[in-house]
C-alpha cells in the first residue's frame, strides 16, 4: 500500500522543485542488474525465514500457530483435490461430514491453491506450504520494490530499503507463522498504483480493466487485505483531495470512469463466489459474540521488538499480551520515524499521505478501549462508537488496521534514505531536459556545472543512511520457529484403511478434528490428498442461530472424547452414552473408527472400547469396523 501521485504535474519524491519534476517525468532505462539483485536478496531472505522448515519439512509445523498451519495444508490439499476430481472449490464435504464447509466463508487461498495443484500433486502439501510461505514473502517485497522504484524514489536501494519491509515486516513475519493469507500481498502494491493511475488521460478503459481483474484475483487470495488496501486507498485519495483541489477536479471525470469499469468487471469476475460466500450451504452472518472486535492494538506494541526479529523477546508477548504483533516495530523505527516525517513532509507530498495513513489507522487500530503496556486504562478508543453488528465491521480486527501503517513506514523508509541519496547534490547541476532548457532560452546541451552549492550538505547522506540501517537492522526476522510433529500412521499413509471406507462413507479419527483437539488427525486428510471425508475440523462455519463459531458444533460424543483427552481419565458411562455414540456414528456416515498414537492413547482406547466394543489391532492404528453397528 503505496502513496504513488497522481498528478502528471508534481514530482512524487517532492513538489517543490518543476526542474526535478520534469526530469522525473522523462523516460529512462531501468539497468536490469539492480532489480535482479534486489529480487534475488529477497528471495534469499524468505529461504532463510523458513529455514526451520527445511530441516524437516514433513515433519515439522509452526510452533506458534500449528493448528493454522495444518489447516492451510489441507488447503494446499484441497485446491489439489479439486482440480484433480473436477469439483467445485467454492465448497467441500472433504471436513465436516456430512454438513461440509463453505470455502469462500473460509480463508481458502483458492486464488494460490488452484493454480500450484499440479505442483502440489508432485510435492505433497507440506512442501508447498513451505515453498510459497517463502515465495510469498519474496514476492511482496519484490512488487513493493517496483512500485517504489517505478512511482516514488530515484535510488534503487531506497526502493529496496522499502521493498524490503513491506514483504518482511515485523506484523508480516508474525503472521508467517501459520497464517500465509497474510502474507500473500504481492498484488496490493499493483492494486494501489492501479488505482492512482486510473485518472491518467485516454487510458481509463484500460487502468479500470486492469484494475478490476487484479481485484478480482485478491478476492480469492485475502479479501480482509483487499478491504484494508481499498480503505488506505480512499484516505490516500481524500489526502490528496484537499492538497490539490483544481487536480482533482480536473481527473475526476476520467478517475470515477476507470473506477467504474474496474468495479464492474470485478463485479462480473466474482459475483457468483460472493454469493456463495454469503448465501451458500454453510454461510453465516458475522462471528459469535464479536470475538474479534476487542482486539486493539496496544500502545506500548508501536516501540517494541516484535518477537521473531533479531532484538525482539518472546517474554514480552506475556507482557503486552493480546495482540499480533502487527505495529511491533522497536523504538528506534518509531524515533526515525517521527524524525523523518518533521523533516519532509514539507517538501514532499508522498510524506505527507504517509503521515496522515499513520496518523488515521494508528487511531483507528486501538480498538473499543485504550491499552497500555497489556493494561485496558478505561479510556474509550474509536470502536468502542461502532456497533459490532455492522456489516464488515463485525468481521474485522481493529489490531489489522495497523498492518496499513507497516505499509506507509515501508514507504516512509523509502522515501527517507531517497532523501538520504539526494543530499549533497549540486543544486545547479541537476539535470533539464531539452524542451525546459529551450523554454530558457538556453541550448539544448548543458554547459559546465556550475558550482556545487549543495555539496556542503554531502554529510547528510551517510547520517541518512546509518539511522535508517539503524532502525531497519533490530527488525531483521529470524527463522520461524517450528516444532516437531508425529508423522501419520503407515494405516493411513499405505492405504489400509481403503477395505473399512466405501464411498458415501467416512473415517472417523480419534480425536476427531478441531480447532483446539486433533490437531494431527486433520493431517490425516491434508496427506492422503483428502482420499477419505472426516467428521468436525478446523473452519468457520454457522451455529443453530446462523452466526459463525469456530469448528462443527459438538455432538455429545465429540465432548466426551475432548473431555476425557483433557482430563486424561474415562468418566462413568451409561448406556445412553453408548447409545448416543452410535447414534453420532449414524450422523457422521461413519465405516471405521481409528486411532493412532497418540499421548492419551491409553485412555482414549479405553474410552472408545467401552463405549463401541473390543477394537483390531491393524498395522499401527486401532480399528473398530462400524458398519454392522450403524447400518
Amino acid at each position: 500500500m503505496a502513496v504513488p501521485v497522481v498528478d502528471p504535474s508534481l514530482n512524487p519524491v517532492t513538489d517543490a522543485d518543476p526542474v526535478e519534476a520534469e526530469s522525473t517525468r522523462r523516460p529512462r532505462r531501468r539497468p536490469a542488474r539492480a532489480d535482479l539483485l534486489a529480487l534475488g536478496a529477497y528471495v534469499l531472505l524468505g529461504v532463510f525465514v523458513c529455514l526451520n522448515y527445511w530441516g524437516d519439512v514433513n515433519g515439522r509445523v509452526s510452533s506458534h500457530l500449528p493448528t493454522d498451519h495444518s489447516w492451510f495444508e489441507w488447503l494446499f490439499a484441497h485446491g489439489e483435490y479439486s482440480v484433480r476430481h473436477l469439483e467445485n472449490p467454492l465448497f467441500t464435504a472433504r471436513q465436516n461430514a456430512p454438513d461440509g464447509v463453505n470455502m469462500m466463508a473460509n480463508t481458502s487461498l483458492l486464488g494460490v491453491t488452484l493454480p500450484l495443484a499440479p505442483l502440489t500433486m508432485l510435492l505433497g502439501p507440506q512442501v508447498m506450504y513451505s515453498l510459497y510461505l517463502g515465495a510469498a514473502l519474496a514476492a511482496t517485497a519484490g512488487t513493493g520494490y517496483w512500485m517504489l522504484s517505478r512511482h516514488l524514489v530515484r535510488s534503487r536501494a531506497a526502493a529496496f530499503v522499502g521493498g524490503a519491509f513491506l514483504g518482511f515486516a515485523p506484523g508480516i513475519i508474525h503472521h508467517a507463522n501459520g497464517q500465509p493469507n497474510f502474507v500473500s500481498n504481492f498484488l496490493l502494491p499493483l492494486i494501489v498504483v492501479r488505482v492512482l493511475t486510473l485518472a491518467e488521460p485516454g487510458r481509463w478503459r484500460r487502468n479500470g480493466l486492469v484494475l478490476g481483474a487484479l481485484v478480482a484475483y485478491q478476492i480469492f487470495i485475502n479479501e480482509e487485505m483487499l478491504l484494508l488496501t481499498a480503505l488506505a486507498c480512499l484516505v490516500i485519495v481524500l489526502a490528496y483531495a484537499v492538497q490539490r483541489p483544481r487536480a482533482i477536479r480536473a481527473a475526476a471525470g476520467t478517475f470515477l470512469a476507470g473506477l467504474g469499469v474496474a468495479g464492474g468487471l470485478a463485479l462480473v469476475l466474482t459475483a457468483y463466489p460472493i454469493w456463495f460466500q454469503f448465501n451458500g450451504p454453510q454461510s453465516y452472518r458475522g462471528l459469535q459474540g464479536g470475538v474479534f472486535h476487542n482486539w486493539g492494538e496496544d500502545l506500548v506494541a508501536f516501540v517494541t521488538f516484535a518477537r521473531d526479529t533479531w532484538a525482539g523477546d518472546p517474554a514480552v508477548e506475556k507482557t503486552i499480551g493480546l495482540t499480533e504483533q502487527n505495529t511491533w516495530f522497536g523504538w528506534p523505527l518509531m524515533l526515525l520515524s517521527v524524525v523523518a516525517l518533521v523533516l519532509l513532509v514539507r517538501r514532499s507530498l508522498a510524506a505527507r499521505i504517509a503521515a496522515v495513513l499513520i496518523v488515521v489507522f494508528s487511531v483507528a487500530a486501538i480498538g473499543p478501549w485504550v491499552r497500555f503496556n497489556g493494561v485496558e486504562t478505561g479510556v474509550r478508543g474509536p470502536w468502542s462508537y461502532v456497533s459490532d453488528d455492522l456489516p464488515l465491521v463485525e468481521m474485522m480486527m481493529p489490531t489489522r488496521l495497523t498492518l496499513v501503517v507497516a505499509a506507509a513506514v515501508g514507504v516512509l523508509l523509502a522515501l527517507t534514505w531517497d532523501a538520504a541519496h539526494r543530499q549533497g547534490r549540486p543544486v545547479a547541476d541537476r539535470p533539464r531536459v531539452p524542451a525546459q532548457r529551450a523554454a530558457e532560452g538556453a541550448p539544448a546541451v548543458s554547459p559546465e556545472p556550475a558550482e556545487p552549492v549543495g555539496s556542503r550538505r554531502r554529510w547528510l547522506r551517510p547520517v541518512g543512511y546509518a539511522a535508517v540501517a539503524l532502525a531497519v537492522l533490530p527488525l531483521f526476522p529470524r527463522p520461524l520457529p517450528a516444532q516437531q510433529i508425529d508423522p501419520p500412521p503407515h494405516f493411513i499413509t499405505a492405504g489400509g484403511w481403503r477395505p473399512y471406507v466405501p464411498a458415501g462413507r467416512t473415517l472417523v479419527p480419534v480425536p476427531i478434528p478441531s480447532n483446539v483437539h486433533g490437531l494431527p488427525t486433520l493431517r490425516w486428510s491434508a496427506l492422503t490428498g483428502q482420499e477419505f471425508p472426516v467428521p468436525g475440523g478446523y473452519f468457520i462455519g454457522p451455529n443453530e442461530l446462523g452466526e459463525g463459531v469456530f469448528g462443527a458444533p459438538n455432538r455429545p460424543t465429540s465432548s466426551l472424547i475432548y473431555s476425557t483427552m483433557d482430563t486424561g481419565t474415562v468418566p462413568e458411562l451409561t448406556d445412553e452414552n453408548r447409545r448416543q455414540a452410535v447414534e453420532d456414528l449414524r450422523f457422521w456416515r461413519a465405516s471405521v473408527v481409528v486411532l493412532g498414537a497418540h499421548p492419551r492413547e491409553a485412555v482414549l482406547r479405553e474410552l472408545v472400547t467401552a463405549l463401541l466394543g473390543s477394537p483390531q489391532r491393524v498395522d499401527d492404528v486401532w480399528v473398530w469396523d462400524v458398519r454392522a453397528l450403524v447400518g
